[in-house]
This record gives structure tokens, sequence and C-alpha cells, in this order.
């Protein structure tokens, strides 16, 4: 896809969902080298993404992590891959990787299923304040 920042990760996540959102709080306040840029899952740039790297995001209840050019990956491989560049203390996630991914995505998806439920959902994704307006696509 052209106009995509080759040299920046993309996490595309549910932008309705409140455990989302806070992951993606989380994500920026963390993101010490400024590796991330965030769209989500409903955005027009979202569906675009998932279309061109071939996933229906219909059937996906789940978190993306895009390099462009590079690789993609969903549920829990997203999750340590993106601990992994955080680094530091997040950066120990993965020795969850010793786990089948099977397993992983097991408890991922329960989580994911149960996720309205336990944290709520907005009635429409968020809008970035000026400051971080940057961070997303």
């Amino acid at each position: 896809m052209k106009d995509l920042p080759k040299d920046k990760k993309i996490i595309l996540f549910d932008g309705v969902c409140n455990l989302c959102n806070g992951a993606v709080q989380f994500i920026i306040s963390h993101d010490k080298k400024d590796i991330f840029r965030f769209v989500a899952l409903q955005s027009e740039l979202g569906i675009a993404i998932c279309n061109y790297i071939g996933v229906d995001q219909t059937k996906i209840d789940s978190i993306i992590l895009y390099h462009p050019g590079v690789a993609y990956y969903y549920k829990s491989s997203a999750v340590l891959e993106i601990g992994e560049d955080l680094g530091g203390i997040y950066s120990l996630a993965f020795v969850f990787k010793i786990f089948p991914e099977k397993f992983r995505n097991y408890l991922y998806d329960y989580i994911a299923k149960n996720r309205y439920k336990w944290y709520g959902k907005k009635e429409s994704c968020m809008i970035p304040t000026p400051e971080l307006k940057a961070k997303f696509l």
C-alpha cells in the first residue's frame, strides 16, 4: 500500500472497544522509540489495509500489527510483538511464545469475546487529541 509510513509499524484496533482504546493509550505512553502508528479497524484506511493484507476484518476479532512490506501479526502474536518493540519490562512478555499459539489465542479469544461486556463499548471511534493526532493515520 502506498502512503503508509515504511519506517513505522501500524496497529489496527477496534475503535469502539474501551479495552482496545485503553491499550492504545498505554502503547502511546510507552512507545519511547516512536515505533507505532494507529488505525481503527472500522475506518476507511483500516478496511483498506485489511483488504490489502488479505484479512477479513469482519471475521477477525483481534488487534492486528502490520509492518508494511515485512509482515503482519494478529491476536496473541501481535500483542507479544508489540511488547517486544516497547522494550524494557514489556519485552519480557515474549517468554509467552513458549506456549503454543493455539493456546495463547484461546486465551486471547476468550478476552476478546467478553471485552464489551467487561469493559464496555463506545458509540463511535475515539477522536485523538491534537497532541496525539500524529500517532493516528
